[in-house]
């Protein structure tokens, strides 16, 4: 339950549109910087369908990038130099501190707290802006925490950042995994000034090894995009926009059965999991939990569940501050992905959870 992937492959009429586009000539050249039109054509239109119909986006607010990570990277190059800042709720994903720390931006950790949800707070954000501070970075449903963040809490970030004139980023990668309506209606005002969305394909069409994301925000703030991705990628995978494009409101069934299946999944694993085992949060692909053992950190628990039990997980050290100082106990959680495992699977390690209070023979709580 240690990696975040797809638990399923596509439907058959997307791997046959795969193979078609692979052996198309129309997919050996390059394309445009900012991908396929027609492929950012279908995302705004499925934006409409998941955001509401008065969703403004075209197809000129999106360019197309080598994977959500490329989106972010790409997003921060254009936005910041090094020495500007960028704050992350903390627990942070791991690859979006390291992509900052990698080129010299300071990464500003915003704590989110378990008797929150581990959802960050608009107030406390506001006490780390400094001149420095050229966006905040969201991710809802969260990862590694699995919070999903409100609609409401969404609007209040995005009013704080036209108040301080920064960005804000949100990455919605776990977006189409809400299954209890829209995300939020930032797309239906006046947003492209300082919201910047970003979304991969990865997880919903459960095809994470042809990396394609994308990054929805202003044209103007696209020009600077397309000139940072012609350096780092010149162009998006081919074979995935074309084997795509027709197909996106196809795969709308599909994106919901793995939706609510997960969903399913997240309801077995908060059923069968030990009592003193506590779910913080939960959402998406992941659940963030609490483990028993009193003045053990999660690193170490984490260990003896694999070597041991043969549980992979990933202790909360991974997603904080090496040396930095909570507000929480940031030792005692684990992050747990219910995306691909069954749910045999997750009986039998909610069972191996238990069986490790005895065996470990550590204090509990």
């Amino acid at each position: 339950m240690s990696q975040g992937i797809p638990g399923t492959v596509p439907p058959k009429f997307l791997q046959e549109a795969l193979g078609a586009a692979a052996s198309s000539p129309a997919s050996f050249g390059y394309c445009q910087a900012e991908g396929e039109l027609l492929l950012r054509q279908g995302l705004a239109e499925e934006m409409k369908h998941i955001y509401g119909a008065g969703a403004d986006v075209t197809a000129e607010d999106i360019a197309l990038t080598t994977g959500c990570n490329m989106a972010f990277y790409a997003t921060i190059m254009s936005l910041a130099d090094a020495g500007d800042e960028i704050i992350l709720p903390v627990p942070w994903y791991f690859n979006h501190q390291m992509d900052l720390t990698l080129i010299g931006i300071k990464p500003v950790p915003l704590q989110a707290l378990p008797e929150d949800g581990f959802t960050p707070s608009v107030e406390r954000c506001r006490s780390l802006i400094t001149p420095r501070t050229k966006a905040i970075a969201l991710v809802t449903p969260n990862n590694p925490t699995g919070a999903t963040y409100s609609p409401a809490l969404i609007a209040s970030f995005l009013d704080l950042a036209v108040e301080h004139n920064i960005a804000l980023i949100v990455d919605e990668t776990y977006r189409d995994f809400i299954v209890t309506g829209s995300p939020h209606s930032i797309f239906s005002s006046n947003w492209r000034k300082n919201f910047i969305h970003l979304f991969s394909f990865s997880k919903s069409y459960c095809l994470p090894g042809h990396r394609l994301g994308a990054i929805v925000a202003s044209p103007d703030f696209l020009n600077e995009v397309k000139t940072v991705l012609d350096c780092l990628q010149i162009c998006p995978p081919r074979v995935f926009q074309i084997a795509l494009a027709p197909l996106v409101p196809a795969m709308r069934p599909f994106i919901r059965e793995t939706a609510e299946a997960i969903d399913a999944r997240h309801k077995l694993f908060r059923r069968v999991l030990p009592p003193r085992w506590k779910i913080g949060a939960q959402g998406g692909y992941f659940a963030f939990v609490k483990h028993p053992f009193q003045g053990i950190s999660s690193l170490d628990v984490s260990k003896r569940l694999a070597i041991e039990l043969g549980v992979v997980t990933l202790p909360s050290a991974f997603f904080c501050e090496a040396d930095g100082e909570a507000d929480w106990d940031a030792s005692r959680w684990i992050r747990f992905s219910v995306a691909n495992v069954d749910d045999e699977k997750v009986e039998r390690i909610c069972a191996r959870l238990g069986e490790s209070e005895g065996l470990f023979g550590w204090n509990l709580d």
